[in-house]
């Protein structure tokens, strides 16, 4: 079938379009599912693969950094040869992907698997979105549309923690990955039939060398942050920070020269876009940081099913999605600015009543802080596109929405990184192991808390008990470590928003 060029028309959208909108939107859920949905795995994972903290920081990361890494370049890519036709591509890939991490058997394995769904991702969001934005042209249903639509990255946060907490129930850990299969399916099958082609005239070429570039900064940096959490003193960790950093000025230099950048740098010189930027980075970082340490403080140290954790985690999850709706109402009567800051002090707030867990008997005090935490998220994310896309020239409207999408996808990653290795470095630091240990289950309980409870079963009672006792305190305090980061970086985001969007008025 010829591609044919979709051009905006003010006519209403048919009974076809709804039906594209809704297999456009399984598989964004599937995406967002994917990125929580193993953090409730990976006690389970640990115990089957073995994988050192290093490489459990890897298996959850790698996926956020490629979605992050390629989401402009595949945006770019689906402008020129079709988005529909990058989308189906994406489908297969992630599918195939899926299965080849559900049956990995060593740690390795697992990290690729999860590169490769990263990359697949990629395609899904933007494709999505510019087929969203082709099959409604009138704007009040388009503004529908599209808020359906990023809402199930939302909804993913709400159902991903009960789809897995359910499989994880009866399967094992591989069943969270065979999720997205049959959903990629039925998008391959409903995709040629209720979507349209969609192209721009005139795009961006892709450039390989700024992908390159752009992953030659991020992955040699979070290597060598992670090893510095592990081993301060592995000459390699800080070999890897100066080949991120060289790659990172590089890429930098290169995006300022080309007429298409990867990343148009130039947006960075608009206040409110560097606020807005800044805040999604930040805010992504802390959540996914978080979200790590609360999972495995719900199974690992509390003790509780890969069910019972996920549940607990909707209510934070929807206390998000209460002040996101809410947030465009109140933007009609108050500044952005002050909704904003005032969510970010409440997040503080949240994460500073985390540092007051404890170890036995922790969980009201858990859930009421992270609900309160992620409540006071909701204004930012509700509002940080509108400010965006308000601040950017029209021209370059769609470089900006694609630059803060991959701002806080890489977050979310980053956060997973950097928090989860300080989590890690806290609780090597302060574990007191009992004596006696065979030096192989000490060398596994000292490196985390999913090791710990992987050698307990094989150890005398006495002995088992010692071990957890240990590494529940120790990772308690890793928790209040991240927590006490998390508030500080709330407190600071508050400031940032009065002062970046502080001219941007009510809506009118």
């Amino acid at each position: 079938m010829d591609i044919t060029d979709i051009q905006p028309r003010a006519e209403k959208a048919g009974r076809r379009a709804w039906l594209g909108l809704a297999a456009l939107a399984l598989p964004v859920l599937v995406i967002s599912i994917d990125f929580s949905v193993l953090n409730l795995a990976l006690p389970k994972l640990a115990t089957d693969l073995s994988p050192t903290s290093a490489e459990q920081l890897w298996i959850l990361d790698i996926y956020g950094f490629m979605i992050a890494g390629f989401l402009v370049t595949m945006g770019t890519l689906g402008d020129r040869i079709g988005h529909r036709r990058l989308l189906l591509a994406g489908a297969a890939a992630f599918a195939g992907s899926s299965v080849l991490a559900a049956f990995a058997v060593n740690p390795a394995m697992l990290i690729l698997a999860r590169a490769l769904l990263g990359i697949a991702g990629a395609t899904l969001a933007p494709s999505g979105l510019a087929l969203v934005t082709a099959m409604f042209p009138d704007p009040a249903q388009r503004a529908g549309a599209v808020a359906a639509f990023t809402g199930c990255f939302m909804g993913g946060a709400i159902l991903g923690p009960i789809a897995g907490g359910l499989l994880l129930a009866h399967f094992w850990w591989g069943s969270v990955f065979l999720l997205a299969v049959p959903v990629m399916v039925m998008l391959l099958i409903a995709g040629p039939i209720l979507l349209p082609e969609s192209r721009t005239r005139d795009a961006g070429r892709p450039d390989p060398i700024s992908v390159v570039l752009s992953l030659a900064a991020v992955l040699p940096a979070v290597y060598g942050i992670t090893e510095l959490a592990r081993d301060g003193r592995n000459p390699g960790a800080w070999v890897a920070l100066v080949v991120g950093a060289v790659a990172g000025f590089a890429f930098v230099r290169r995006q300022r020269r080309l007429p298409d950048p990867l990343i148009d740098v130039s947006l960075f010189g608009n206040r409110i876009f560097r606020g807005a930027f800044g805040s999604s980075l930040v805010t992504g970082m802390m959540q996914g940081g978080a979200i790590l340490m609360i999972n495995l403080f719900l199974q690992s140290v509390l003790g509780l099913s890969t069910l019972r954790a996920g549940l607990w985690l909707v209510p934070p999850a929807l206390a998000m999605l209460v002040t996101i709706g809410a947030s465009p109402v109140l933007a009609q009567r108050f500044r952005p600015a002050y909704i904003i800051a005032t969510g970010m002090v409440v997040s503080a707030v949240g994460y500073a009543t985390l540092t007051l867990v404890t170890a036995d008997g922790g969980l009201p005090l858990l859930v009421t802080g992270f609900a309160v935490a992620m409540a006071g998220i909701g204004p930012g994310l509700a509002l940080g596109y509108d400010l965006v896309l308000g601040a950017a020239p029209p021209e370059r409207a769609g470089a900006a929405s694609g630059t803060m999408e991959s701002g806080g996808q890489f977050g979310v990653a980053a956060g997973v990184a950097v928090l989860g290795s300080i989590g890690a470095a806290v609780y090597r630091n302060e574990i007191q192991l009992p004596d006696g240990l065979p030096p192989e289950a000490a060398a596994h309980a000292g490196d985390s808390v999913t090791g710990a409870a992987a050698v307990t079963p094989g150890l005398p009672s006495v002995l088992a008990d010692g071990v957890r006792s240990a590494a529940d305190a120790a990772f308690t305090v890793g928790l209040h470590t991240v927590s006490a980061i998390s508030a500080v970086a709330f407190v600071l985001l508050a400031v940032v928003a009065v002062v970046a969007f502080r001219e941007v008025g009510p809506r009118k």
